[in-house]
């Protein structure tokens, strides 16, 4: 956090130096608010990249194995440019080489863990462990100590389901 503050400061300052030479060049013609306006717009286009590139970064970062199932953006009054172009604020991924398969009456579970990312002033990290059946799509979360499916939270996934899709046809088979 402290380097992107550091970051905007810089672009701020090499943005205000474009806008001295900007008056120097025009012959003092440009107005003296001319440099503080640069600085400023230097410092604001700094994190509104920042903002926007959080996602493509984030993806970067994943191992190879790692598929983003779902992505969310948001828009708020404070970024109005977010509403002409949303940003992303929150993604969900599994990585596959983390699954474990294994037959249980006929049917074909799935464990694996789903990873929530949130971009707040901090990034944030949420997992949760579920159990997927992958021929009724029947979804249930697992509590993190013991493993326990908490059946009142079951639900089915749809057939189109990216997760579902994902899971189930994983060719990493780990039992």
């Amino acid at each position: 956090m402290i380097w992107h503050l550091i970051a905007a400061v810089f672009a701020g300052l090499a943005a205000a130096g474009i806008g001295l030479i900007l008056r120097t060049l025009s012959g003092k013609r440009l107005p003296k608010w001319i440099v503080p306006v640069c600085g400023g717009l230097g410092m604001l286009g700094y994190q509104i990249q920042v903002e926007y590139s959080w996602f493509e970064h984030k993806q970067a970062q994943l191992p190879d194995t790692a598929t983003v199932i779902s992505t969310e953006s948001s828009t708020a009054v404070w970024r109005p440019w977010t509403f002409a172009v949303p940003m992303t604020t929150k993604f969900s991924m599994v990585d596959s080489e983390n699954i474990r398969f294994t037959e249980q009456e006929g049917s074909r579970l799935a464990e694996f863990i789903l990873y929530q990312f949130e971009r707040h002033h901090t990034d944030i990290l949420l997992t949760q462990p579920y159990l997927l059946n992958c021929n009724s799509r029947e979804i249930v979360p697992l509590a993190e100590e013991t493993r326990e499916p908490a059946l009142d939270e079951m639900r089915t996934l749809r057939e189109t389901s990216p997760l579902l899709t994902t899971v189930c046809s994983s060719q990493q088979e780990n039992s």
